[in-house]
């Protein structure tokens, strides 16, 4: 015979009936195994409704009022005295009262000349109040509040008192958290 016969003879073997096959046949699915599965199935559902119930709320933005005060420091920023406790004292503020809050450094040069330009941005950028520290900021506010007479402006340790401007020791600590504290609130009385 030749090679191509033999293989030919041969019957390919049948598969076996469903019936035989042990995951569909009989035995498999008997009452107590699908009372084992149920209950499974029941307790995995159990657990995951009850960790989703008790999992604890993500935490939720903050929404903020349209109302922002900004901090202008000179170059040292919010790392020295009286800056510190300054933007602290907004930041704590801002919480209660959800008034934005933003500070900027003045670059070297340290002058009223160039700290004139970052008070022009912090106006431009809708500040409902402007804080300045350090001679440069202060000096600043000193030649340019009546360009911004809407804005007020406080000017902690250096400045000229004006209309719209309020000058604060630096050493007065209450004082000064009193006044960034009225501040925030006007601002938020306003928007509100």
């Amino acid at each position: 015979m030749s090679r191509n016969t033999r293989s030919a003879s041969r019957a390919p073997e049948i598969s076996r009936p469903l019936s035989t096959w042990p995951l569909i046949s009989e035995k498999v699915f008997t009452r107590k195994a699908l009372g084992w599965t149920a209950a499974g199935v029941a307790a995995a559902v159990a657990v995951t409704v009850g960790v989703w119930a008790l999992w604890p709320e993500s935490p939720r933005q903050r929404v903020y009022l349209d109302a922002t005060a900004c901090l202008l420091t000179d170059n040292r920023g919010v790392t020295a005295e009286p800056a510190a406790s300054v933007w602290a004292t907004m930041q704590a503020a801002s919480v209660d009262t959800l008034v934005r809050v933003q500070r900027l450094r003045v670059s070297d040069p340290q002058t009223p000349e160039n700290a004139a330009g970052y008070l022009a941005s912090l106006a431009g950028s809708r500040c409902g109040t402007i804080i300045a520290v350090g001679e440069a900021p202060a000096g600043a506010v000193a030649l340019h509040a009546a360009t911004f007479p809407d804005i007020p402006f406080i000017t902690v340790g250096d400045g000229t008192p004006a209309p719209n401007v309020q000058v604060i020791d630096a050493s007065a600590t209450e004082e000064i958290q009193s006044a960034v504290r009225e501040k925030l609130d006007m601002l938020a009385d306003a928007v509100s």
